[in-house]
């Protein structure tokens, strides 16, 4: 269970990430040292996996973004597990995403522009014997929540 202080702590480190445990200390209103071993315990439960650097990929030479969606034949482990290997290798994936419904994977791509797409869709995702169908749509604006809030109750 996640309690006010754990929320807290999460809720700053999603914000800024880059907080230094005495200043996330003072934003969550508890003492450093126990602002420490609260951070620890919740990387070492698992509920903080990991800090990254968010990138501008327009900055990266990569302003096109695209959402494809794909639907492979057979829709098997034997083809899932190693495409989704696949996508990932590729230097223009952002994620992917393993889906129910129509279509089995939706792939956020980052390319330089529409020809840059045409040949990652053609030599990269058609070419491969296990992909049935693609659709691919072209995001305008993609902007993500600086917080991800719990939806568990919190213990007292």
């Amino acid at each position: 269970m996640l309690d006010a202080v754990d929320v807290a702590i999460l809720a700053a480190l999603q914000k800024d990430a880059r907080l230094s445990n005495k200043e996330l200390a003072a934003l969550v209103n508890v003492a450093p040292s126990t602002c420490l071993v609260r951070h620890r315990a919740l990387r070492d439960r698992g509920v903080i996996s990991g800090y990254r650097a968010e990138v501008e990929l327009r900055a990266l030479g990569r302003p096109l973004q695209a959402m494809v969606s794909v639907r492979v034949r057979p829709h098997t482990r034997a083809v899932v597990e190693p495409f989704m290997s696949y996508v990932l290798s590729l230097p223009e994936t952002i994620s992917v995403s393993h889906l129910a419904g129509p279509d089995d994977f939706l792939v956020h791509v980052a390319v330089a522009d529409a020809g840059h797409l045409q040949q990652l869709l053609l030599d990269s995702f058609t070419s491969r014997r296990e992909v049935a169908q693609l659709h691919t749509n072209l995001l305008f604006q993609h902007q993500r929540k600086e917080q991800v809030p719990p939806t568990r109750e919190l213990s007292p």
